[in-house]
């Protein structure tokens, strides 16, 4: 009986080893948790402007309306045209490297840095500056504009729901990151002066979200999400990797835990 009890003992020390290692080799809960910093009722400052803004190789949609449509056809491009197979798309303004645009009839016109409204509000400037209509409407477009997700996430090209979108809100639509997707060092390459700069954000840390200088989205930039060591792990040929420094701390656990056992 004596015996038996003893067995028990070390069976109860072995069991408690098997947890003690599946534990250290899981992912900690605290690299999960969106802004777990963020304290209760805080109130968060959001940053100023985020509208897309064009730049040069962007494409836009303009249309003006007037009620003297004769005239107004004078400074759209030729609209959707019907063929035996269907509609086509529209023909867009693309902006040059300089950053101008060559409409009809108003000629060359810098739009370089300006949001939707400001461009339709600059050629209706230049409409009724000029005498060429009394009752203008303009509207402007940007269809063509998008940013990509690659990674633990829903990859894929998005094109832009609204005027402005934060990181968040592009991510959300992508169907969020997955359980694998890594959520303290999020890269996002942005291309400046015809240079892909890197920025890395940490989505546990919400002054790391709301004060990052990717916090609004702009068009073309990638997001990618890498996966967590226990991802990065199963692709390996050794899906336990012997690499980490939980993996070996587990080990000696275990090991130890074996010498008590059975030098007893």
């Amino acid at each position: 009986m004596k015996f038996l009890n003893l067995n028990v003992k070390k069976l109860r020390i072995f069991g408690y080893a098997v947890v003690a290692i599946l534990a250290t080799s899981c992912g900690p809960a605290k690299d999960i948790v969106y802004m777990q910093d963020l304290p209760p009722n805080s109130i968060l400052t959001l940053q100023e402007g985020g509208e897309l803004k064009l730049q040069p190789g962007d494409k836009l949609d303009i249309i003006v309306h007037s009620r003297d449509e004769e005239l107004a056809k004078m400074f759209n491009l030729s609209r959707a045209v019907n063929s035996g197979y269907g509609t086509s798309q529209p023909p867009l303004y693309t902006v040059d490297e300089n950053g101008k645009i060559d409409m009809p009839i108003l000629g060359s016109i810098s739009v370089e840095g300006l949001n939707r409204m400001e461009v339709a509000q600059q050629i209706k400037y230049r409409l009724l500056a000029g005498n060429l209509l009394r009752d203008p409407i303009v509207t402007v477009e940007f269809p063509d504009m998008a940013y990509y997700i690659i990674g633990e996430s829903g990859v894929g090209r998005h094109k832009f729901p609204a005027d402005k979108i934060n990181l968040l809100e592009a991510l959300s639509m992508s169907g969020d990151l997955s359980i694998s997707g890594k959520r303290t060092n999020i890269l996002v390459l942005r291309t400046e002066n015809g240079k892909q700069v890197p920025y890395r954000v940490d989505l546990t840390r919400a002054d790391d979200v709301y004060g990052s200088p990717v916090y609004y989205i702009k068009q073309n930039d990638m997001i990618y999400v890498e996966p967590t060591q226990v991802k990065a792990n199963q692709s390996t040929a050794n899906g336990n990797s012997y690499m980490t420094p939980s993996f070996w701390m587990s080990m000696f656990s275990f090991a130890t835990t074996l010498v008590i056992l059975f030098t007893k």
